[in-house]
């Protein structure tokens, strides 16, 4: 019987449309499953079924709004990063990651772009527009699981988060940028057994933050590994790191864990963030 059921909430996530950011690696929520009466997974997320879309202003390319990057013109003409979409005023979008951005910033194509969408010619860019932008996209990527620590839907420490995966109880699996190959290995490995996928090469996701930055986003001590253990919550943890990681260009791709004595990642200490 238990095997039955679980074959069938594997057949149910192999049907359902993939959380933005999973590679075949882990690269976001483990089980993208439907909620009961068919509402499809991504609106836990907060989007709604037909949720508007926006063009890029330097692709051009359309976009559901929750996936793109809205940029606010202050009455000052200097344009700041506005993640979260909630400044008033007039804003524009933009898709593309850190690379593309600062390539537009330095041949004068972002400002064009601007220029063109909230009509005028006032526009101040600021030239840590994309480092703010990275600083944004962390904050909120750290805020979100700093509200799902205090709404008891992740697990820490390694016994605890070994035990539940083991079970098949999971949903997303997350280690710090310095946690220790071995400790995160061994936690993919309980990952892959309590899912029945052994063989499979899934992997939990590295947050590129060390175990002190993602400790203090939880609001607890020595945090390496993270578990989500609710659908709901494994979607919204996803969407925001995905965003983050796809615009420093990890997108799906997993980065490889470092050794425990190695050094903080380059991206720890982004410039305006709140950890």
């Amino acid at each position: 019987m238990a095997h039955d059921e679980q074959h069938g909430r594997l057949k149910r996530a192999e049907a359902s449309p993939p959380a933005r950011g999973r590679g075949s690696k882990g690269g976001s929520a483990r089980r993208a499953v439907p909620l009961p009466d068919g509402t499809p997974a991504r609106d836990r997320t907060g989007a709604r079924a037909h949720e508007p879309e926006r063009k890029c202003v330097l692709s051009g390319e359309t976009a559901p709004r929750q996936e793109l990057i809205r940029l606010a013109l202050g009455p000052d003409g200097v344009v700041a990063p506005d993640v979260r979409a909630r400044a008033p005023g007039r804003g524009a979008w933009i898709g593309v990651d850190r690379v593309a951005l600062e390539a537009a910033i330095a041949k004068g194509k972002l400002k064009a772009a601007l220029a063109r969408a909230f009509k005028t010619a006032k526009i101040v860019i600021p030239e840590d527009l994309p480092q703010q932008i990275e600083a944004a996209l962390q904050r909120a990527a750290l805020d979100r699981l700093g509200l799902e620590a205090r709404a008891g839907t992740l697990l820490t420490g390694a016994e605890r988060i070994a035990d539940a995966a083991r079970k098949g109880t999971v949903e997303m699996l997350i280690h710090a940028k310095d946690a220790a190959v071995d400790g995160s290995r061994k936690l993919d490995q309980a990952l892959r057994v309590g899912l029945g996928i052994e063989g499979s090469g899934e992997e939990g996701v590295v947050i590129p933050v060390s175990r002190a930055i993602l400790s203090m986003a939880v609001g607890r001590e020595n945090v390496v590994h993270i578990a989500l253990i609710a659908p709901a919550a494994a979607a919204r943890v996803s969407h925001a790191l995905g965003r983050w990681r796809s615009f420093i260009g990890l997108g799906d791709e997993r980065e490889p864990c470092e050794t425990s004595s190695q050094g903080p990642s380059a991206h720890d200490e982004v410039k305006g963030s709140d950890f």
